[in-house]
C-alpha cells in the first residue's frame, strides 16, 4: 500500500486574534480573584434554611473536633512523641473543614469567623450565629467526653488551655496566641477566601499547611481556638481551668484582626 500523508487544514483550527505572552499573560491570568463583600446585615438570610443549616454544620464540626481532640490529648498523656497528636488533630481539622466547607465554609473557630467578618465575607448576623453555635458545640463535645469517658477525662486532664499554670508568662502566652492565630487566619484567607485557579495537588496542599501552625503552640498551653478553650474550661471547671482565660480570647481575635488588615494591604497593593 502506498502511504499517504495526511493533510492538515490549518483553517479548521481556531486561533484568537491576539494572545498575550510572557509577563502580559501572567498579568491577565490572576492566580487569585477576590470575592465581593457581603452586606453587613441581610434580613432575608434569617428566613433562609441555608442560614440555619450552616449553623448546625458549625455545631457538629466543632462538637466532633472537641470530642476527638480531648480523647486524643488525654490518651497521649505520658507519651514522649507529640507528632502523633499533632498529625491526628491536624488531619481532623483538614477532614472537618472539607466536610463542612460546602455548607458553612468550615470555620470551626470563632477567630476565623471574626477575621472573615472583618473582611466582609459574611454578615454580622451570620458571624454571631456561627460563634454561638461554635461555643455550644464545643461545650457539648467536651461534656460528652466527660460523660462517656469520665475516668480518663479526670485522671489525664481535660485538655484545657493553661498558660501561667504551665510556668509561662502571660505576655508569652498572649504573644503566642496572636502570632499563631495571625498565621493560621492568613493561611485560611490564602487557601479558601480567594477563588483560586489551582489544580489538583495545589488545592490539597494549602489546607495541609495549616496542620503545623494549628497545634505547634500547644507546648505553652495556647488554644488558638477560643470556642475550644471555652468548652473545656466550662466542663472541667476545676484547678487552673479559668486562669488567664482572657488570653485565649483576646489573643486570637487580635491575631485574626491583624490577618484581615494584612490581607487588605496585600489586596490593595495588587490593585
Amino acid at each position: 500500500m502506498e502511504g499517504k500523508e495526511e493533510e492538515v487544514c490549518l483553517r479548521d483550527i481556531e486561533f484568537s486574534e491576539m494572545q498575550p505572552i510572557g509577563m502580559a499573560a501572567q498579568a491577565d491570568d490572576k492566580h487569585f480573584v477576590d470575592t465581593p463583600p457581603v452586606p453587613l446585615f441581610d434580613p432575608a438570610e434569617l428566613s433562609s434554611w441555608s442560614f440555619y443549616r450552616a449553623g448546625i454544620a458549625q455545631f457538629m464540626a466543632i462538637f466532633l473536633f472537641l470530642y476527638i481532640t480531648i480523647l486524643t490529648v488525654t490518651g497521649m498523656v505520658g507519651s514522649s512523641s507529640r507528632w502523633s497528636t499533632v498529625l491526628a488533630l491536624g488531619g481532623l481539622i483538614f477532614a472537618l473543614a472539607y466536610c463542612t466547607g460546602g455548607v458553612s465554609d468550615g470555620h470551626i473557630n470563632p477567630a476565623v469567623t471574626f477575621g472573615l467578618f472583618l473582611e466582609r465575607k459574611l454578615s454580622l448576623a451570620r458571624a454571631l450565629f456561627y460563634m454561638v453555635m461554635q461555643c455550644l458545640g464545643a461545650i457539648c463535645g467536651a461534656g460528652t467526653v466527660k460523660w462517656l469517658q469520665k475516668g480518663v477525662y479526670e485522671n489525664n486532664g481535660s485538655g484545657t488551655s493553661v498558660v501561667a499554670a504551665a510556668g509561662y508568662a502571660k505576655g508569652n502566652g498572649l504573644g503566642a496566641e496572636i502570632l499563631a492565630t495571625f498565621l493560621f487566619v492568613c493561611m485560611v484567607f490564602y487557601a479558601t477566601v480567594f477563588k483560586r485557579r489551582a489544580r489538583g495537588s495545589q488545592k490539597c496542599a494549602d489546607p495541609l499547611q495549616l496542620v503545623y501552625w494549628l497545634y505547634r503552640p500547644i507546648d505553652i498551653g495556647t488554644g488558638i481556638n477560643p470556642a475550644r478553650s471555652l468548652g473545656t474550661a466550662i466542663i472541667y471547671d476545676e484547678g487552673h481551668a479559668w486562669d488567664d482565660h482572657w488570653i485565649v480570647w483576646v489573643g486570637p481575635f487580635i491575631g485574626a484582626a491583624l490577618a484581615a488588615l494584612c490581607r487588605r494591604i496585600v489586596v490593595e497593593s495588587r490593585g
